[in-house]
């Protein structure tokens, strides 16, 4: 911007041609480039107090019960090494991704999750998707995450940190050669989890404290 006014100043026409065309193009090109830094941008004010959604609505909560039985298939899907991606909603809205997978709206269960995730069916495929005490679509394509990764990441894992990227959703994934059990949130994953840290993270992250919700009470 301050190399088109000088030159325009100096009456060099031919560099000032240049750069304004260059402009242009960079009104264009720097939206495009950054989109996935814009998009997160974008998350993190309307999950902020100006944009905050009125007394009227509030997000599914997710219960214990729900934890529990997510906690309980994954433990059991790692035991058989099979692979397996699960997405539990908070307050950021993953409905685009709904839209374009499989609609299910059926009650959070273990024996569902677990025949959802079995390799050769229709949906074992893509990810989960929670929404309070209901799974509420199932072969959900997720964005991968832009971030480096370790090489012994595979797609789940990719997908699980860049859902996460773009949403404050919690996801949780299991992988298909070893087993191993990982947690992501704000685009770190947490690798290696046994059954009772999982469950005590998922709590954690998932059920609001007291404070909290009085807090948004008082708004």
């Amino acid at each position: 911007m301050v190399l088109v006014s000088v030159t325009q100043w100096l009456r060099l026409y031919t560099i000032h041609w240049i750069l304004s065309q260059l402009r242009t193009m960079l009104v264009i090109a720097i939206p495009v480039v950054f989109q996935p830094e814009l998009r997160r941008a974008l998350e993190q004010i309307g999950r902020g107090k100006i944009f905050a959604r009125g007394s009227l609505w509030a997000p599914a909560m997710t219960s214990t019960k729900v934890i529990s039985e997510v906690v309980e298939a994954v433990s059991s899907l790692s035991s058989s090494k099979i692979g397996a991606l699960v997405v539990l909603e908070r307050e950021s809205g993953l409905g685009e991704y709904v839209e374009e997978s499989v609609k299910l709206d059926a009650i959070v269960s273990s024996e569902l999750l677990q025949n959802i995730f079995v390799p050769g069916t229709p949906l074992h495929d893509g990810a989960v998707i929670i929404r309070g005490d209901r799974i509420v679509a199932a072969a959900s394509f997720l964005p991968f995450t832009q971030e480096r990764v370790s090489v012994e990441l595979g797609s789940r894992h990719r997908a699980a940190i860049g859902i996460t990227e773009v949403s404050d959703a919690v996801s949780v994934v299991v992988s298909e050669e070893t087993g191993t059990i990982s947690l992501a949130c704000g685009g770190r994953l947490i690798r290696g989890l046994d059954k009772k840290t999982l469950k005590e993270k998922l709590e954690e992250l998932m059920i609001p404290s007291v404070p909290s919700l009085l807090q948004k009470i008082g708004r």
